[in-house]
Order: structure tokens, then sequence, then C-alpha cells
């Protein structure tokens, strides 16, 4: 069945926040076509045509089909990586997933005229730490004094000037124990005693503690921010408590939505999830933004105007863009 003007979402079936915005958008009845890049080619196929006249062609599920010139907007959430057939050799199954992530994944990229939340290369460029903190302190937000490197040395002279430091990894990346079992590197405070010489393996990021009395979870979309308070984490990292939080929805201090806005821009991104801490004289600290974050697991009414609030950049971007 082929879907007119489809809102096409992208990710993988075990995503409970595509599953909220793709069930908000059925009852709208606004035509969706979900899709998982990890998927092909088994039970995905694309054909693309590109001429002077642009794009067209079709992705094609086993239950729907979506023409590439007349997809309306794009959520993009969280698709498995690329694969090749079972039994493909190692090297060219390699050069399969290669082929794929260039040749669909491009395809994906660069629907003509689709609205996208976010774009996939948007959401790349905004992933990496180091830039996230520069484009923030650019953008009027404060930052924790904060370290990367390899250098032993230099981890013990930053811990020497800022006294409490936590660690905290670049980038959530799956770790595994000897039997298998799914490891989370959290966020943790480091002692000197704990630093030695395989600091210079790698980089990591060292920052300045912040004493915190709350966390404030900001999910941004478009130009709607909404600002969730969590109290009563009894450790440095309140996700590793998620079922014993309070969970408040407040009013954004206008200056802070100020600043979320611009950092949107500065990376082209629509949505963003935005983690802070404030501290006892109630400034309000960045840690990171998430430009792909989930918020499904708020709550609610919180998670519920979250997702009117996605579905509606989806649901109305060509409108908005033909206006």
């Amino acid at each position: 069945m082929t879907t007119a003007t489809p809102v096409v979402v992208v990710s993988r079936v075990d995503d409970v926040t595509a599953d909220a915005v793709t069930e908000e958008l059925n009852r709208r009845r606004v035509p969706v076509v979900r899709l998982d890049p990890g998927d092909f080619p088994g039970d995905l196929s694309v054909a693309a045509r590109l001429d002077e006249d642009g794009m067209r062609g079709y992705a094609r599920t086993r239950t729907r089909v979506a023409d590439l010139d007349r997809v309306r907007s794009v959520y993009w959430r969280r698709p498995r990586p690329y694969t090749a057939p079972s039994g493909t050799g190692e090297q060219d199954a390699r050069w399969a997933r290669e082929e794929a992530r260039y040749g669909l994944g491009g395809v994906l990229a660069s629907l003509p005229g689709a609205h996208y939340v976010n774009h996939p290369w948007r959401n790349r460029d905004a992933e990496y730490k180091p830039a996230q903190l520069t484009v923030a302190a650019r953008c009027g937000f404060s930052v924790p004094p904060t370290l990367l490197t390899n250098d032993e040395t230099a981890a013990r002279d930053f811990i020497r000037e800022h006294g409490s430091v936590v660690y905290k990894p670049l980038r959530s990346t799956d770790y595994f124990s000897a039997d298998g079992r799914a490891l989370t590197v959290w966020v943790e405070e480091v002692a000197p005693t704990e630093l030695n010489a395989g600091i210079a393996h790698t980089m990591h990021l060292f920052q300045k503690r912040v004493r915190s009395v709350a966390d404030l979870r900001v999910t941004a979309v478009g130009e709607g921010v909404f600002t969730v308070r969590i109290d009563g984490s009894p450790g440095l990292d309140w996700r590793r408590h998620y079922d014993i939080l309070s969970y408040s929805l407040i009013e954004t201090p206008p200056d802070l939505a100020k600043s979320v806005r611009r950092y949107l821009n500065a990376f082209g991104l629509v949505f963003g999830a935005f983690d802070f801490g404030m501290d006892r004289d109630g400034r309000i600290w960045l840690y990171e933004c998430n430009p792909n974050g989930q918020f499904a697991w708020f709550p609610e009414p919180i998670t519920g105007r979250i997702v009117t609030a996605v579905a509606d950049q989806l649901q109305h971007a060509g409108e908005h863009r033909a206006r």
C-alpha cells in the first residue's frame, strides 16, 4: 500500500519514544511509514532515481510504501546499524554495510522537501561533547570547568585546582562483561588516587562537580521548551534511579529558553534534550544536550505534552513551509 505524503519514522522496533509519537500521529490520521535501516536489505527495499528533476522512487517495507518525493517529514530516532545478508563473508559484509550506509543512508538524508526532526547529519554533528560545551558557552549557558585529556599529569593538576571532579564518558558505547552482560559507565566522582597511567590510552572527560540541589531536563521541540525539575536523586547520576525520583513540569526561565533556542539554531536542530544541574545559589549549569534524547519515560502529563509538540512538528511541517 502506497502511503500519500507520509511521516517517515526511522527507528528500531523497541523504541517506546517512537511508539508514542507514532500512536499520536495515527490518532490524528496522519499517514506513517515506519522503517529501520537495520532491516535492509531483507525486509526493506529502496529504488531512488536521480536526474535534473530531483529524486523520485520508493522505500518499501513489508506493509507500506513511501514515495520518496512525497515524504512530508522524517522523525529520525534510533535505527539499528546497517547489516549484510547472513552468510556473507567478513570482507564482503563490511563492504555491503558501508554501501548501505552511504547509499540508503544518503537517500534517507536527502528526501526532497522533507522536514527532519532531526536531520541525521545534524544529530551526528551535535553528539560531540567538546562541540556541545563550546557552542553552549557561546549561547550563554553556564558550563562547568571541563578537561579533555589523555595526560595523567594534566588530570591530576585539574583535580588539584578544582577539588571535587567527576569523570563522564564521551559517548554511550556498548560495553559488556566477560559473561556477556551489558554494562553502563555512569558519571562518577574521581579521587586523585584513582588516576593512573591508563589515562594515556584514550581521551577522558573530567569536569568540576556541580553541588546540585536538583536536576533539570529541558526538552526543546521547535519553539516549545519543556522544563522538568528532577528531585530525589541519591547519587551523582540521576539516570541510575528513575523509579524513585520525582518529576515536576516547571516554568522555563526566559534566559534559559533563549539560550536553548540559540543552541538549537547553532547546530541546525529542531529537537534537543538538555541536562542541567541547579546549585544552592540557583545557578543552572549545563551538562550536555542529547540531540536525540528519549522522553517517553516521563510520567503523564509530561510525556503527552512533548509527544504533542513532536507530532505537531511532523504533521504540519509541509503546511508551515508552504505559507
